[in-house]
């Protein structure tokens, strides 16, 4: 396949979900946050350890051009909900943030942050632990970690075998 075949390969009508899925909501976050899917999903790296658990980004206010004045482009002010107490260290690292969030976007995009104080719900990053083994399954486990006596190596493949074998899937919402 020659090099200008290869870049123009291209499955005929086959889309990523995330590409489809940021054309629809995109302009609606646009129009009402003024903010996009592309900062809301990069958010844990923008904000960093320190601060990617406990705030989230709300909406980006642009402000009002006034008519007939020639006032060129002017940054806006992004509004981060943050938790608690760790608002206060957030305000004390504002003008990182604020340089991170400009290097994002590859321009001046904020010149303020108002933080306000809500809890942020962050989906969990870890998976429920899956029900114990009944009946038959639990048995033939059992039967196999019989020769195992390692307990670290023991519990590991305990856990593993317990979500392979599991008999009912449930759908993770």
């Amino acid at each position: 396949m020659a090099p200008s075949e290869k870049s123009e390969f291209r499955r005929r009508g086959a889309h990523q979900i995330a590409e489809v899925a940021n054309g629809i909501i995109d302009p609606v976050l646009a129009k009402r946050a003024g903010i996009s899917t592309a900062l809301l999903g990069s958010w844990d790296e923008i904000a960093g350890e320190d601060f990617a658990d406990c705030s989230r980004p709300e909406k980006i206010a642009w402000p009002r051009r006034e008519p007939g004045t020639e006032s060129g482009y002017q940054a806006g002010t992004l509004t981060v909900a943050c938790e608690g107490a760790r608002a206060l260290f957030l305000s004390h690292a504002q003008g990182e943030l604020i340089a991170r969030i400009n290097a994002f976007f590859g321009f001046p995009a904020i010149r303020q942050i108002r933080i306000v104080q809500k809890p942020v719900v962050q989906a969990p990053r870890h998976r429920p632990k899956p029900p114990p083994l009944k009946g038959e399954a639990a048995r033939k486990l059992d039967a196999m970690m019989e020769g195992i006596d390692n307990e670290a190596l023991r519990n590991a493949v305990t856990r593993l075998g317990t979500a392979v074998m599991q008999t009912k899937r449930t759908i993770r919402r």
